[in-house]
């Protein structure tokens, strides 16, 4: 073969192989593409959700946190003829804050008495206009207050509320363990400071929310509960806190 066309013919070669490379870089190139572009979707679509729950979740809080400070505003002395001794119909309850819904010094009210401690159900201690039945709290979440609490967030059952021994708290409780719901508490009780929030991880067994004996109020089996505290006595607990930072000895109190 001349010379010249030797030059011709590895030159061309050299061409093919180069572009054989090109190629090969191409198709790596796309293959990287295409799971990055699959990877972030999913990993947004999980964003996306925990931003959803959280956002849900805060919003009730703040509305729940919000209504009660304004009760205790308006009524700052509450309602005295609560019945707080241990044989009362609200042992060891902070008559300046909304009572248990469920309590038996609304037997004689009208509405009477819900049969739940659902937070819907609050009224305000001291707030009876007109009326001069003492036991007639107004309810708090009514079209006549211009406050409504709209359903749960999503996944999530309906808050609660306790008014007791320990202090006044409310909480909800999910048995879904969708892993952006986690994400969605812990996000959560990081907003909050120590012991004004805690996550109870109830998936093994029930964990007792008070320190009453037997436990008045409890986070179900298999579920998981966000608690919010309005008022916190000394006597307080954290049982089954999922990330431990509330779970300190007995000998050092959680909170002052």
């Amino acid at each position: 073969m001349p010379l010249k066309n030797t030059v011709l013919f590895r030159k061309r070669t050299a061409e093919k192989g180069s572009a054989l490379v090109y190629i090969l870089i191409a198709i790596a190139l796309l293959a990287a593409l295409t799971v990055s572009f699959m990877e972030p979707s999913s990993q947004q679509t999980s964003s996306q959700n925990t931003f959803k729950a959280t956002t849900a979740i805060q919003s009730q809080i703040d509305s729940i946190r919000s209504a009660i400070q304004e009760c205790v505003l308006l009524f700052p002395n509450g309602d005295p003829t609560i019945d707080t001794l241990s044989t009362g119909t609200d042992p060891d309850a902070n008559v300046r804050y909304p009572i248990n819904p469920d309590s038996d010094h609304y037997t004689a009210a009208t509405p009477g008495k819900s049969g739940d401690r659902l937070v819907r159900n609050m009224r305000c201690p001291g707030d009876n206009p007109g009326n001069p039945n003492e036991a007639d709290h107004a309810l708090i979440f009514t079209g006549q207050s211009g406050k409504f609490l709209g359903p749960a967030p999503d996944l999530f059952e309906d808050w609660q509320i306790y008014n007791g021994t320990d202090g006044v708290f409310y909480w909800t409780e999910t048995s879904n363990s969708d892993a952006f719901l986690t994400a969605a508490l812990q996000k959560l009780d990081e907003k909050y400071s120590e012991c004004e929030a805690d996550i109870i991880d109830a998936t093994a067994s029930a964990q007792a929310l008070d320190s009453d004996s037997p436990a008045v109020v409890s986070c179900p089996q298999g579920s998981t509960c966000f608690r919010i505290w309005v008022v916190q006595n000394g006597s307080a607990v954290f049982n089954g806190d999922a990330d431990g930072d509330e779970t300190l000895p007995v000998a050092s109190p959680p909170c002052p």
